[in-house]
C-alpha cells in the first residue's frame, strides 16, 4: 500500500475511485512508455493506407511499402501493450520500438511524416530509462560521535568477515593451494 495514496472515503464519486485505481496501475509499469509506443505505430500503419480528398481530386499517399508500414506499425502497438502488461520485457521493447522507429525512416513514409517516428523514439527511450521503484527501507543508523567530534570507525557488514584473516584466500599465511 502506498503511504502517500489518499485514504478513499465511503462517499467517493465513482470516477474518483477509478482515477485512483488507474493512477495505481499505471505507478507501478512504464505506462507513458507503453502510450507513447503505442501511439507512435498508428500514423505508421495508418498513412500509408490514407486518402485525402480535396473536392473531387482524391490523393493517395500510398507506398510500394505498404505491407512493411503495416507491419512495424502493428508491431510498435504491441510493443506499447507489451509493456504494460509485461514490464520485464521493458529493455527489448525499448530497443526494438527504436530500431523499428528508425527503420520507419524510410521504409513508411518518412516514419508516418516524423509523427509516428518521434512517438516511437521518445516511447523506447522511455522504456530504456524507467525502472521498477522498490519499497523504502527504514532510515539507517546515524553514526556514533565521540566526545571530540569525530565519527566512529564503521564495524563490519553482514557480508563481510570481521577479520581478513578467516577467509580462505588469507588462510595459511597468504598461500592458496589448490587440492
Amino acid at each position: 500500500m502506498n503511504p502517500q495514496a489518499p485514504v478513499r472515503a465511503a462517499d467517493d464519486a465513482w470516477l474518483t475511485v477509478v482515477y485512483h485505481r488507474f493512477h495505481a496501475w499505471s505507478g507501478v509499469r512504464p505506462f507513458w512508455a507503453g502510450l507513447f509506443t503505442l501511439i507512435g505505430g498508428i500514423p505508421i500503419a495508418y498513412f500509408p493506407y490514407a486518402d485525402l480528398r480535396l473536392g473531387n481530386v482524391t490523393i493517395a499517399m500510398a507506398t510500394t511499402a505498404g505491407a512493411g508500414s503495416l507491419i512495424i506499425g502493428v508491431l510498435l502497438i504491441t510493443l506499447g501493450l507489451a509493456l504494460w502488461f509485461q514490464q520485464g520485457i521493458r529493455v527489448f521493447a525499448g530497443v526494438a520500438s527504436i530500431l523499428l522507429a528508425l527503420v520507419s525512416l524510410p521504409v513508411s513514409n518518412l516514419g508516418g511524416f516524423f509523427l509516428g517516428f518521434l512517438f516511437a523514439l521518445v516511447g523506447g527511450a522511455l522504456a530504456l530509462s524507467w525502472s521498477p521503484g522498490k519499497p523504502e527501507e527504514a532510515a539507517p543508523a546515524k553514526a556514533e560521535e565521540f566526545a571530540d567530534g569525530t565519527l566512529g570507525v564503521p564495524g563490519p557488514r553482514e557480508t563481510e568477515t570481521a577479520h581478513a584473516t578467516e577467509t580462505t584466500a588469507h588462510a595459511d599465511g597468504g598461500r592458496n593451494s589448490a587440492g
